[in-house]
C-alpha cells in the first residue's frame, strides 16, 4: 500500500487547536493507519479497513477546508473486496451437492446456539433425518438419480422451516434440522410435517417406480429457564440423543419422526398407533 504523504504546514501560521500536526508526527500517524488497514484487510474485516484508510486520507489533508472524499474507486474496491470475502465465506458453509449448510457450519452453529442458551426464551430441537433404503435407490436407478433424490429432499426439507431453522448435511444421506428457540410441541409438528411432505412428493416424476421416505431422531432440551440448575447440554449429546431416537424410528418401521416425552418414546402423526417401538441404544436423557 502506497504510502500517504500529510501537507507540511506554513511556517508563518501560528500553531492552534486547527493546525496540522507536524510533518514527522502526521506521516507516522498515515503509516500507522495503512498497516492496519493492510493487516485487517488480509483478515477480511474490510469495513474496519476501509474506516482506517479513510483517517489516513483525513490526516494527509489535515487542514484544508473541505474534506475530500475517499475517491470512489477506492469505495467500489472495498465494497467487491467485502462482496467477494463473504461469498466465499458462504460457499465454504455449504455442501456442494444439496446447498445445505454442511458440518462445518452445522458444528459452528451449535456451539454458539448452546453459549446462547440463557439469552432466549425457548428450547433447542435437533432432528436427524436419514433416508430409508437409499442404497436401493442408488442401485435400482443410479447414482445420478440418487444426487437429484438428495437435492429434492433436502429443498422438501427447508420448505417450510422457521425463520431461524436450518438444514445442514451431516454426511451421506443424513441430514440435520436445527430449531432454535422453539418449544417441543413445534419442534414435533415442524418434523412430522417435513416427513409428511417427503414422503407424499410425487418421485414418480423423476423415474417411475421411485418413492422415497425418510426416518428422523428427535432431540429436544429445553430452556434454561425451566432447567436453572443444569448445566447445558453439548452439541455432541444432542446429536447422540437424535441419532439413538433415529435408530428407533428406522427399527419401529421407518418413515416415521420419534421422540421422547415424559421419559417414553412415542412416534409422531400416523405412525404413533405402531405397536412393539424400539427403545433407543442409549438413553442419554
Amino acid at each position: 500500500m502506497t504510502a500517504l504523504r500529510p501537507e507540511v504546514a506554513d511556517p508563518d501560521r501560528e500553531g492552534g487547536p486547527e493546525a496540522p500536526a507536524p510533518a514527522s508526527e502526521g506521516t507516522g500517524l498515515v503509516q500507522l493507519h495503512e498497516s492496519i488497514a493492510t493487516l485487517l484487510a488480509s483478515r477480511g474485516q474490510w469495513r474496519q479497513a476501509y474506516q482506517h484508510l479513510r483517517s489516513a486520507f483525513d490526516l494527509v489533508h489535515a487542514g484544508r477546508e473541505e474534506q475530500p472524499k475517499v475517491p470512489e474507486q477506492l469505495r467500489r474496491e472495498v465494497d467487491r473486496l467485502r462482496r467477494e470475502h463473504a461469498e466465499a465465506r458462504e460457499q465454504s458453509l455449504r455442501d456442494s451437492l444439496t446447498d445445505s449448510y454442511n458440518r462445518r457450519y452445522l458444528d459452528e452453529r451449535l456451539v454458539a446456539l448452546v453459549a446462547e442458551r440463557g439469552a432466549t426464551t425457548g428450547g433447542l430441537a435437533i432432528a436427524l433425518i436419514d433416508l430409508d433404503w437409499f442404497k436401493q435407490v442408488n442401485d435400482t436407478f443410479g447414482h445420478l438419480l440418487g444426487d437429484r433424490v438428495l437435492q429434492r429432499v433436502v429443498e422438501l426439507l427447508q420448505a417450510e422451516l422457521p425463520e431461524h431453522g436450518f438444514c445442514a448435511r451431516y454426511g451421506g444421506e443424513e441430514f440435520v434440522i436445527v430449531l432454535p428457540d422453539v418449544d417441543v410441541t413445534s419442534a414435533i409438528q415442524i418434523t412430522e410435517a417435513a416427513r409428511m411432505r417427503v414422503e407424499r412428493h410425487a418421485w414418480a416424476s423423476l423415474a417411475p417406480g421411485l418413492r422415497v421416505t425418510v426416518s428422523i431422531g428427535l432431540a429436544y432440551e429445553p430452556p434454561a429457564a425451566e432447567t436453572p440448575s443444569r448445566p447445558p447440554v453439548a452439541p455432541e449429546q444432542q446429536l447422540l440423543r437424535a441419532d439413538s431416537l433415529l435408530y428407533t424410528a428406522k427399527q419401529s418401521g421407518r418413515n416415521a419422526v420419534a421422540y421422547r416425552e415424559g421419559g417414553r418414546v412415542r412416534l409422531a402423526g400416523a405412525a404413533s398407533g405402531r405397536r412393539g417401538i424400539t427403545e433407543p441404544r442409549v438413553s442419554g436423557y
